[in-house]
């Protein structure tokens, strides 16, 4: 299984080359505000591609998702059968387990904000232990997260905790533009998939992860072409 991961377009997902696969996993930040014309431009965009398979979580820009105006549960319920909006909720495709969740700790007035602490602790205990492929929008602590803005680690705790105990084959995520990449731990491997820079130019570019669907075990990473 190939998979593709992007996070963080801010609505330039179009100026990107997605490479081909079995499927297209999108962690969040895809609009600039979350506003009904966005939204729209991403979701025909993200139908429009070929892969298999589509995935895609909210971020902390997408703001009209943590409110769900009936404008937008419009569009959500005329997705295709193939494209999966996960809000704390797992989808299982190919015996392979994807769980998606928005939330990260506490930034501004932004969407899918929490108090660090038991609140965000309470959303990542939701996450099943059989998770392979987890997605949140927001890094955990130490694994991509540096912010040349404040200078220090700003990812999650409890969340990191929460992957610790499950074992995620992959954790995809972005948010923090400028810790674009990929690292691992002895059980997952961390991919924060962020296409815009600091400057919300789109100049990074899709990471690419085969998956053995017998293993569920990664055979190979890379950053596309």
């Amino acid at each position: 299984m190939r998979i593709i991961l992007i996070s963080d377009t801010h609505g330039r997902h179009k100026e990107v080359t997605i490479p081909n696969g079995d499927i297209l996993i999108h962690s969040g930040d895809f609009s600039g505000r979350g506003d009904p014309y966005e939204v729209k431009d991403f979701l025909e965009w993200f139908t429009s591609q070929p892969h298999t398979n589509k995935i895609f979580i909210a971020g902390n820009h997408d703001l009209s998702f943590e409110n769900k105006p009936a404008w937008l549960e419009d569009m959500l319920d005329k997705l295709a059968p193939n494209i999966f909006y996960l809000e704390d909720r797992l989808v299982t495709i190919d015996d392979v387990k994807f769980y998606g969740s928005p939330w990260q700790p506490e930034f501004h007035d932004w969407a899918f904000n929490l108090v660090r602490g038991p609140e965000l602790a309470e959303k990542w205990a939701k996450i099943p232990l059989d998770t392979n492929v987890l997605i949140t929008h927001g890094p955990a602590y130490s694994y991509l997260d540096y912010t040349i803005f404040s200078h220090q680690n700003v990812g999650c705790h409890d969340l990191l905790e929460k992957i610790q105990e499950v074992k995620p084959q992959i954790h995809t995520f972005g948010h923090i533009h400028h810790s674009y990449g990929s690292t691992y731990s002895e059980y997952t491997t961390y991919f924060n998939a962020s296409i815009c820079d600091e400057r919300y130019m789109p100049t990074n570019k899709p990471l690419i992860v085969d998956l053995d669907l017998d293993t569920k075990k990664i055979t190979d990473y890379f950053q596309a072409d």
